[in-house]
């Protein structure tokens, strides 16, 4: 896939936002040496949630939150040793998963919170949601033709979201810049 990215003209990516799948590391590393790789926030939390009681889940979210919204990456292991301390005993796995994961999760915090914001975002995820969205409420479609128009018409809408403009994004465009210098400017 990465490879076929290369060959369509695919150049270079500053930057991979990828779950656990093993390998997938190595496979960027190959085809595109330059880009950095993070792990996606998101998988890593709901990895840690598998470890916890259903009881303590919302609590343990909530604290959660001040590591991944912390300002700078030692602000964030801060945050992380704070939750450690409060949770570690009772749900060790769920931190020590984020403990061995470290090197893959740090890069983020080089960001601003409006690059962030951006990243945040799992596009497929998202379009896969939308589509549930649209589906869920019919529990029988007459045929397979009235499902592709139902998602045609769902992936209609999404479309005219993504041509919206990303607020500040000015300010997000300048500070990746700053980062990342020739490898970007040479395509604006």
């Amino acid at each position: 896939m990465l490879n076929d990215l290369k060959n369509r003209g695919v150049k270079d990516v500053l930057f991979f936002c990828v779950d656990g799948l093993s390998g997938f590391k190595e496979a960027i590393q190959a085809v595109y040496p330059q880009a950095e790789i993070q792990r996606c926030v998101i998988h890593m939390l709901r990895n840690s949630f598998k470890y916890v009681n259903y009881t303590d889940l919302k609590k343990f979210s909530s604290d959660f939150k001040a590591v991944y919204n912390a300002s700078n990456e030692a602000a964030a292991l801060s945050e992380l040793e704070n939750i450690k301390e409060k949770w570690g005993k009772k749900y060790p796995y769920a931190i020590s998963n984020w403990e061995n994961n470290w090197e893959d999760v740090n890069s983020f915090f080089q960001f601003s919170e409006d690059i962030r914001r951006i990243m945040y975002t799992n596009i497929i995820e998202w379009l896969n949601r939308q589509y549930q969205k649209v589906t869920k409420t019919k529990s029988v479609f007459p045929g397979d033709v009235s499902l592709k128009k139902m998602l045609y018409l769902a992936s209609e809408n999404v479309i005219k979201k993504w041509t919206q403009r990303y607020r500040n994004w000015d300010q997000v465009l300048n500070q990746l810049i700053v980062l990342y210098g020739e490898r970007l400017t040479q395509y604006l």
